[in-house]
C-alpha cells in the first residue's frame, strides 16, 4: 500500500491555470478557508510530488480493504475471442462499495483534527455520500448529504445506507437552503444535479461555524487522495512483469479516473507510450466541451475553475450512472485533455449498450459493477473487440469504480430484467 500520495502538479507539462474570482461580486478566492479544510487548501496548491499520507488515515486505508486487487479478466478475455490481455482494478472491495472512500477517510480525519462537528457534502449516484457518512461516523463526525433529487428517489436502500451511518440526507434541490427554495419554487419535482447540490452543501457548511463543506469529486487534493488507485496498480503490474498499453474508467467530474491513471499519466508526461481513454454520457460530456474558465456549482458559490465544462447551469437528461452527470472536469484532467494526453468517448443517454456491455462482464467475471463502472467496463469491451478485429495483442487496464449491488433497480429497468 503506497504511503504517499502522488501529485502531478510536480510533473505537468505547464502549469495548472490558478482559480479566479469573476469579474463582478464578492471574492469566492477570499471565501475558499470558509468552504475548505486548511490541510486539503494547503494540498490543492501544492507542488510538491509526494505527499504524505498520515498513519492514522493509512490504518483506515488498511480497514477499509487496502491493498485492493488487479485482476487478470480471463474468462471474458475467451469470452470476447479477443488477443488483448485485460486487466480490471477492484476498487468495489471497499466498506460502502466504492473508491471514494479514499478521499472520504482523509477528509473526515483532517475535519476531526481541526475540530468541526459536522460535514456536509453533495452527491450524485450516492456513493460519495455514503463514503463520508461512514468516514465520519468512524472519526466521530455527523453528517449532511444533499442528494440529486433524480437519484435519492429511486435508491431508497442506499438512501437507508446512508442514514445507518447516521447521515442527515435531502433530495436536492431541498426546502433546506436559499438555493434549493428558489429553485423548488420553479419546479416542485426539480430532478437536480450535482452543480445543485454541491451550493446547497456550501451553503449550509457557511451558515454553521462547526461545519465544513467536501467536496468528492473536481478538485486537485480529491484526485492527489484517489491516487493510491493508481499507485497500486503500477505496483501490482510490476510485480508480474507487465504495463499497460491502454489506460481506461469513466469520468463525471474525474476523481476515479483521475486517481487511477495519473500515476500512469506521469510515465506519458514523461514520454512514454499511453493511451488514456475517459467514457462518459452522452448525458454530460464535459471533456468534449469548451475549456474555459467557470463555475463548479449551480449557485456560483465557487471561485472560477479552468476546465472543460457544458456550462454551470446546463440542464442534463438523468442516467442510471448518474455519478458521470457532472457539468466540468477536473481541472488537472482538462489540462491534461488540453494538451492531448487524454481521449473520451461519450455513450448514448439510454444506457443500453452500456449496460449491455456490463452483463457480458457479469456473466464471464462475476462481479457487478456499479452503473458508473459499467462505462469503464463497456470502454474496456470495445476496444478489447477492437484489438480482435486488428489483431493487436493490446494490454488494457480499467478501473471498476464501485460495484452495483444498491443499483439493480437501473440495471432491470434499462435491461428489461
Amino acid at each position: 500500500m503506497p504511503t504517499h500520495w502522488y501529485n502531478i502538479q510536480a510533473d505537468l507539462p505547464e502549469p495548472l491555470p490558478p482559480p479566479k474570482d469573476p469579474p463582478t461580486g464578492p471574492s469566492r478566492l477570499k471565501a475558499l478557508p470558509e468552504m475548505l479544510l486548511t490541510e486539503c487548501l494547503r494540498q490543492e496548491a501544492s507542488t510538491e510530488r509526494w505527499i504524505p499520507i498520515p498513519q492514522e488515515i493509512l490504518d483506515l486505508y488498511a480497514q477499509a480493504g487496502r491493498p485492493r486487487p488487479l485482476f487478470r479478466a480471463r474468462r471474458l478475455e475467451k469470452a470476447l475471442g479477443t488477443p488483448a490481455k485485460m486487466y480490471y482494478k477492484a476498487e468495489f472491495y471497499s466498506p460502502t462499495g466504492s473508491h471514494k472512500v479514499n478521499t472520504a477517510l482523509a477528509q473526515a480525519w483532517y475535519a476531526k483534527q481541526e475540530g468541526y462537528e459536522r460535514l456536509t457534502t453533495e452527491t450524485g449516484a450516492g456513493q460519495w455520500g455514503t463514503a463520508l457518512a461512514d468516514a465520519a461516523s468512524l472519526v466521530g463526525l455527523r453528517t449532511t448529504v444533499y442528494w440529486v433529487r433524480a437519484v435519492h428517489d429511486w435508491k431508497a436502500d442506499r438512501r437507508a445506507f446512508m442514514k445507518l451511518y447516521g447521515a442527515e440526507v435531502h433530495a436536492s434541490p431541498s426546502p433546506e437552503t436559499k438555493v434549493g427554495r428558489e429553485l423548488l419554487k420553479r419546479d416542485a419535482k426539480h430532478p437536480g444535479s450535482l452543480g445543485i447540490a454541491v451550493s446547497e452543501g456550501l451553503e449550509d457548511a457557511r451558515a454553521d461555524d462547526r461545519a465544513i463543506y467536501c467536496l468528492g469529486s473536481v478538485l486537485n487534493h480529491v484526485l492527489l487522495h484517489q491516487t493510491v488507485i493508481g499507485l497500486e496498480t503500477k505496483r501490482q503490474f510490476e510485480l508480474i512483469g507487465e504495463s499497460p498499453d491502454l489506460v481506461i474508467s469513466c469520468l463525471g467530474g474525474g476523481s476515479n479516473f483521475g486517481g487511477f491513471a495519473l500515476p500512469f499519466l506521469a510515465d506519458a508526461v514523461k514520454g512514454k507510450e499511453l493511451r488514456f481513454i475517459a467514457a462518459q454520457s452522452e448525458s454530460a460530456p464535459n471533456l468534449q466541451g469548451e475549456y474555459r474558465y467557470d463555475f463548479a456549482d449551480h449557485a456560483e458559490l465557487t471561485p472560477m475553475l479552468k476546465m472543460y465544462t457544458l456550462g454551470h447551469k446546463k440542464e442534463m437528461t438523468p442516467i442510471k450512472g448518474d455519478g458521470l452527470r457532472y457539468h466540468g472536469a477536473a481541472p488537472l484532467l482538462s489540462l491534461l485533455r488540453s494538451l492531448g494526453y487524454i481521449d473520451t468517448v461519450a455513450y448514448p443517454a439510454d444506457e443500453k449498450h452500456v449496460f449491455s456491455r456490463a452483463r457480458q462482464f457479469i456473466r464471464s467475471e462475476g462481479f457487478l459493477p456499479a452503473p458508473e463502472s459499467a462505462y469503464s467496463v463497456a470502454c474496456a469491451i470495445d476496444e478489447a473487440e477492437k484489438c480482435k478485429e486488428t489483431g493487436e495483442k493490446k494490454t488494457i487496464a480499467f478501473n471498476i469504480s464501485g460495484h452495483g449491488f444498491m443499483d439493480m433497480g437501473g440495471y432491470s429497468e434499462v435491461l428489461g430484467l
